[in-house]
Parts: structure tokens; sequence; C-alpha cells
């Protein structure tokens, strides 16, 4: 054996930079990195030390291990052996091993220094490996060796050390350098020993400094549980979920949380007792199930260190947390570039439309905003998974590393349990696969040999629905998208889904209608929540117990849940205007919620019954809707929120608008201070009539096409039997649509429309541009379309005015 100098085989953390990938691997460079450079910024790291690459080199070469590996490798390369064979026998050889004695030494001496720092007799440490060619932009290898905790003692911490060396050759880490073209002996292992976090009487999770699913550079996500955090990787516990907006970080006075999600965390990781392993897992208390792992400052401070970390490294960044249930600090335990996103080209994205075939069968998280279909393949644990068939969909309760070789060949993945930072849905987007984890039952619901359609193309909410249905996918590309004079929007519904859109160079957002956050991310009738005495229905009561779990109460739930909401949306076009529609729902849809039928008249005609205006300034509703106003209140004075609008729909008179404003203004909305507009949906004749006393009130229009026609015809939208009359482009309704942009433009108002009606016929779209509409607001889907007609009608109008003047400077001849 060479004479090697050992003092090189370790090296403390404060002495590595992320140059030194080539020695101790991209784990630990980063640690070294961060502990060096980020904490004079406020970053926590935990202290410790790596073996370099050297050492375990030296500790192969010792224990003459060469031969072994190259044997084995060469015999399952030429397929001789399996992979499991293969693997067996050189962890095998390896644990076998014994130390060189100045390598021993080294690691004693160190983990005493890591004592007298610390203050502990012997600290518990993390024993982490670190590959010298993990956390590349290219390729994470994450989860691919192993990681001890809690592990004590000089004698103990010397076979951690070992087995992660080991760990280089189980069978996920070959099968995964074989699909990303590794070299089997091309790759050293460093080991990483840090002090451990508190986390077992803490909470801990994963942090990614984009938004995993779009690649939207403007969020944080974290995901938390409580315990140690390798149940939130391994996506064993159902986690919290947190988003943050990025670009109000550097305001210490905002709390910009733009989704908060309760997970059911019924799980925790936890030390072991002197006789038993070093860790194990035990269920969470009821409490702690019903309450957040990170309180709201909690959730900011992380994401303003995913903010710092993510501007030193100059990338997207994926990082690891715990927080010390001790002293309740915040750390960062491991942070790696992140691998899917980045790769991603951003001019073009596809969509896809899924027609499913059958029913709605389980609901879960999303992840790759995509669909496939395929044959159930029901994998219990990892003893079965040979018996996996290629092209089928892969349904388990959750993955670990192990899992890796099938789900390269699965058609789409789904799991119990695990949150967009788990195992499963790492490696579902390295693959690019689409996944729905977290569903609770799947395993329970579906069986093997069903044929499934698993859609995560609807935003954040994973289905499976029985049978083959039919997926067609578009791209979509954003290359030469022509700039027009006509401001072109979207109009949104869902916050999820909202950030699949987010690199449209749209103008904003022309509608996004809060009765779609009440119905499906409050699902509660207002009045039940301020008035849950009245609900007589025990199933009632218990469901609307369960869904406001995690809040001091039913008001607080609705608030901050709206807010939440709808500054998703705002957050992704900011600082472009985004016009929030109140709610506008009749009383037999607000009757459907959890509660309503306690409160809701009947009424014969919903459609003009109690609804929109009408009902903000009601004795009945006038509580419900200081609800409303208290969540937009704090989406735009406490989040910052400020390029949010505020639109009053189904107004029926400017006596009515007065009566709308002052509710509003007695409940923290009034209009004009610190910005705020109002505008009114322009659906009701009325609206056009007494144009002109409506702009008196009012700060801009946005003409409602459906309930327009609708009203100017006489024709219910709704019935199939007078679709062939519902038009509107009939001479009518164009001219109250051509009116109301007269008046709107003559009064020095903005007006623009947000119906369906130029998503769907090109011509209408032009109609609008020659009227001199300020903007046309359309589903996500068609604004491609929109965009190229409305640039088109512009470029017509040009031309007219060219020809008009050179036609009357030329007189005609006899």
């Amino acid at each position: 054996m060479r004479e090697r100098n050992v003092a090189e085989h370790l090296i403390w953390y404060e002495k590595l930079r992320r140059g030194d990938v080539a020695v101790v691997g991209g784990k630990n460079a980063s640690l070294g990195e961060m502990i060096s450079t980020l904490g004079a910024k406020g970053i926590r790291v935990p202290q410790g030390f790596a073996t370099t690459a050297d050492a375990y080199r030296c500790f192969i070469e010792a224990n003459g291990l060469e031969q072994v590996i190259a044997e084995r490798v060469k015999a399952l390369e030429e397929g001789r052996t399996t992979l499991h064979e293969a693997g067996t026998a050189v962890r095998t050889a390896i644990i076998a091993g014994e130390w060189p004695k100045e390598t021993a030494e080294a690691i004693r001496a160190a983990y005493r220094e890591l004592a007298t720092r610390s203050g502990r007799t012997e600290p518990s440490v993390a024993v982490r490996s670190s590959a010298t060619a993990e956390d590349l932009p290219d390729a994470s290898f994450a989860g691919q060796q192993e990681t001890f905790l809690n592990v004590a003692g000089e004698a103990a911490l010397l076979d951690a050390c070992r087995r992660c060396y080991a760990s280089l050759f189980t069978d996920r880490a070959i099968a995964y350098r074989w699909i990303q073209g590794y070299g089997q002996t091309e790759i050293a292992l460093s080991v990483g020993v840090q002090l451990m976090v508190r986390s077992d009487i803490g909470s801990s999770g994963v942090m990614f400094s984009i938004d995993t699913e779009t690649g939207c550079d403007r969020f944080v996500l974290i995901n938390g549980a409580w315990g140690l955090g390798e149940n939130v990787v391994q996506g064993a516990v159902d986690p919290d979920e947190f988003q943050v907006f990025k670009p109000f970080l550097d305001d210490a006075g905002r709390l910009p949380i733009v989704a908060k999600t309760l997970g059911a965390k019924k799980i925790k990781m936890i030390y072991g007792g002197r006789s038993e392993a070093a860790t194990r897992n035990v269920p969470t208390a009821l409490v702690e199930r019903e309450r957040f792992t990170l309180s709201d400052e909690e959730v900011v401070e992380l994401a303003r260190y995913a903010k710092t970390i993510e501007a030193h490294y100059g990338v997207a960044m994926d990082m690891e947390w715990a927080k010390d249930g001790e002293t309740g600090e915040l750390f960062i335990v491991q942070a790696r570039p992140e691998t899917v996103q980045s790769r991603k080209a951003g001019a073009v994205f596809q969509s896809f439309d899924v027609t499913p075939a059958g029913n709605l069968l389980v609901e879960g998280l999303s992840v790759g905003n995509a669909a496939a279909t395929g044959r159930v393949c029901l994998i219990r644990s990892a003893d079965e998974i040979d018996r996996f068939v290629d092209g089928s969909v892969l349904v388990t309760s959750t993955t670990d590393p192990d899992w890796v070789p099938i789900m390269k060949r699965a058609a789409a993945i789904v799991t119990d349990h695990g949150g967009r930072t788990s195992h499963a849905a790492i490696v579902s987007r390295e693959l690019g696969l689409p996944a729905v984890v977290g569903t609770g039952d799947a395993t329970r619901l579906l069986h093997d040999g069903q044929d499934v359609t698993v859609s995560c193309a609807q935003g954040e909410t994973g289905a499976v629905f029985d049978g083959l249905g039919q997926v067609d996918v578009s791209d979509i590309s954003l290359e030469d998208v022509p700039e027009t004079r006509t401001g072109v929007m979207l109009n949104v519904a869902n916050p999820s889904a909202a950030v699949r859109w987010w690199r449209l160079p749209a103008d904003g957002v022309g509608l996004a209608r809060m009765e779609f956050l009440v119905s499906n991310e409050i699902k509660v009738h207002p009045l039940a929540l301020l008035n849950p005495e009245k609900v007589t229905d025990a199933d009632e009561r218990h469901a609307i117990d369960r869904l406001i779990r995690g809040y001091p109460d039913g008001r607080s739930y609705f608030t901050q849940r709206l807010a939440i909401g709808l500054a998703r949306i705002a957050a992704v076009w900011h600082p472009k205007p985004v016009i929030v529609r109140l709610s506008d729902f009749k009383s037999n849809e607000y009757a459907d919620l959890l509660g309503g039928r306690h409160f809701e008249p009947r009424e014969e005609n919903p459609m003009i019954g109690l609804r929109g205006a009408s009902r903000y300034y009601s004795a009945f509703y006038r509580d419900a809707f200081a609800l409303e106003c208290a969540a937009l209140k704090a989406l735009r004075d406490d989040m910052g929120f400020t390029n949010v609008i505020v639109m009053v729909p189904f107004c029926r008179s400017p006596e009515e608008t007065d009566k709308v404003l002052e509710v509003m203004a007695e409940n923290g909305l009034r209009r004009g201070e610190n910005g705020l507009q109002v505008y009114v949906m322009t659906e009701i004749p009325s609206n056009v009539i007494r144009a002109g006393e409506f702009a008196e009130r009012f700060d801009g229009f946005s003409i409602g096409s459906n309930d327009l026609t609708q009203l100017t015809l006489g024709v219910d939208r709704d019935s199939e039997a007078l679709a062939e009359v519902f038009r509107e482009r009939d001479p009518a309704v164009l001219w109250m649509i051509e009116t109301a942009i007269l008046r709107a433009r003559e009064s020095g108002r903005k007006i623009g429309l947000c119906g369906q009606a130029p998503s769907n016929d090109p011509e209408f779209a032009k109609l609008l541009v020659k009227a001199g509409i300020d903007t046309i607001s359309v589903t996500p889907d068609s604004f491609l379309d929109v965009k190229r007609n409305v640039a088109l009608a512009e470029k017509e109008m040009e031309a007219a005015h060219e020809r008009a003047p050179n036609q009357s400077a030329t007189p005609p001849t006899d």
C-alpha cells in the first residue's frame, strides 16, 4: 500500500468549499460552503467534519477490495449475476473490512474534538454518505447511499462510517448509476459526521427554492413533519406544506405565505432507547396531528434561508431543515442544486387535456403536471418488486430508493403517503412521470389489473380515474408571442392550477373567481363558521370541525384560507393587476356548501335572485361578507399584494353600489386607500344604460358577456333547448358591449371583458379590439390564440387608418 497523508483523510466543515466535491462529495462540500460563507448571513448549519475520498480509497486498498468490486461489477455487466447478488457481495466484503489504524484514530480524535466543541461527552451525530458525483446539476443521486442518525460513541461512529462505505453499492445506487450513465467504480465516498439537531423533539423536513411542479422561481416550497426528517424524505408521512412568495421576503413586516396545508403526520421518528435501534417511529399525538409543525414566522424565516442560499449558489436549491426542540432554533442540514426543473427549457412546455373514462377513484397531491393511462400493479412491499410489469401504474404505500429500478419502468406512480418532497415525488419528477402521492388509501381502493387514468394536469390535486381515458398532449411554445396594445389577461379560478401558466406573458388576471376558492378550498358556508351552533346535522358539524383543525376558530379558517388562496394567484403575476371578483354564488349554490342548507333561502329563480351585490349589505349575509373583506384586507395590507383589484358582481343600480361601498369601507376596504381600486361587472343592461353613474363610483368596468347575453336576450344560459339562441354576437348584445366600451372611455375608466366568448370565437376578439376595449381576459389554454388574433386585428386597424387618409387625399376623377 502506498504511503498516504492521513491528515488529508479528514477535513472539518469550516475548511471546505463547494469546489471540493472531488475530495468530500457534493453533500459535504455544500455543508462546508454554507458554514464557511453563510453563517455571517444568519444561516445555521450544525458543526462537523468529513472523511475524504482518499480515506475511502485507502480503506478499499487496505482490505484488498478493488478486485472483489471489479469482479462483481464485471459479472453483473456480463449478465452472470443479478443486481441483488452483486450488491450483497460487495457490501458484505466492505462491512467485514478493517479500518487502517491512522484513519480510525483520525476519526476518533475528530469526534472527541466535536464533543469538546459541543460541550457533550458523547454527542449524538448524524453520519451521512456523500459520493463524489452526487448533487450535480444534472443528477441528484439523492437517497442512493445511507444515512445513520443518533450515532453516539467512537465504536458506533466507526461502524456507521463503514456502513456508509458499503452503501455506495446498494442495489438502488448501482441501478441509479446505470440510469445516469456513470461507471460503477468511478465514484468514491466521503462520510459526513455532523452534530444532531434535536428535531426528534422538534420538527424537520425538506425545502425547495423553486416550485417543484412548474419551475416557477417566485416561490419557496417547505414540507415539514414532527421528529427526524427521514420520514419526510422517504415519503413515510404526509407532511405539512407551505409556499412562500420570494419577492416579499426582504420586507421584514410581511408574512407572504401563499399556500398552507395541514398534513396528517401520523408518525414521527425519534431517538431509540439504550436497548433499541438508534431511531424508531412512534405514533404522533392527536394534538400534534392537528397543529402545524412551524409557526408562520418560522415558515418565513426558513424561506429567507432558502432565498439566501439560492442567491449564494446562483441556482435553485433543494434543502433539508431541522428545528431543535430544545432551543427552538432552525438549522439547514443539507443543501444541493435542484435537478429537475433546472433542466427544462422555458420556451416550450406541454399542456395535458384529460377526458376520464370512468369515475374518480382516489385523489392526492399532484406531481408532474402530466397524465397517463395504464394497468394497476399493486406492490405492497419491496419484497414484491420482482413481479412489477413494465408500463404499469405503480401503486404502493410509499417508496424508497430501492424502488427506483421499477419506478423507471412505470407509466405513473400512486402512493398512500408522502408529500411533494418525498422520495416518490422527487424521483417521479426526475423520470418525467405523473405521480399522485399522499392519497391515504390507494392501496385499499385500487386493485391489481385495474385499468386507470392518472391525471396531474388540473393543478395541485392529482386524481386517479377508473378506465383508460383520453389523454391529449399539446406543446405550447412561447417564442414569437406578438406585442399588442390591447391587454390580454387570464381568467383564473384555481390557485393551484394558476402556477402552471406562470410563463405565459399575460398582462395580469382579468377575473379571479372567489367562489371557486370558497367551494373548493374552504368548503363551508361562512355563516356556518360564524354560527356553528345552528348546524344541527351531526355529520356536517364533524366535517366542519375536521376542516378547521389547525386554526383558532371558523372565522380565522375562512379569512386565512381565502387570503392565502387569493395570494397564490396574485403572486404568480405580481406586480401586474389581478382582478378578484367578490363571491357570486346563487342561493342554491351556497346551500350546497357544508352547513349551507341551514341558512340559505329557497328561491324559485336563483339566477336573478339573492346574488352578488345584494347579498353584501343584506342583514342576512352582511356578517359573512365581512369575512371576505377581512381576507382581502389581509391580502393587500398585511401580505402586500396591492396589485389586487376588487370587483363587485351583479350590481343592479348606482344606489346599490353606494350601499356596497359603504359596507366595504366599514370593513377596512375603502376605495382609494392604499391604492385600492374597485371595478364593477357589466353584466346587467342597467350597467350599460346607467354607465355614467356607475363610472362615478367605480374605477373600471369588466364586461361579463355570459350574463349580459342572458339578460339582454332573456335566455337562460344553462338551457340546452335554447343553446342556439344564446349568441354573444347577436346585434343587441354587440350594441350593449360597444356602448359600454364607449361610455367607459368617455368617462376615463378602464374597461375589459372576461367572458368565454373571445376564447371560443376569434372573430369576437377582433370585434372587441375594433370597439376599443382596453383588455380581454381569456382562459389560459386559449391565451396564445387570442393574443395572435388581437395582434392581427390591431394590424388590420392600422392598415385601415393608413388607407383612409390616402383615399380622402385623392379625390375621385370623372
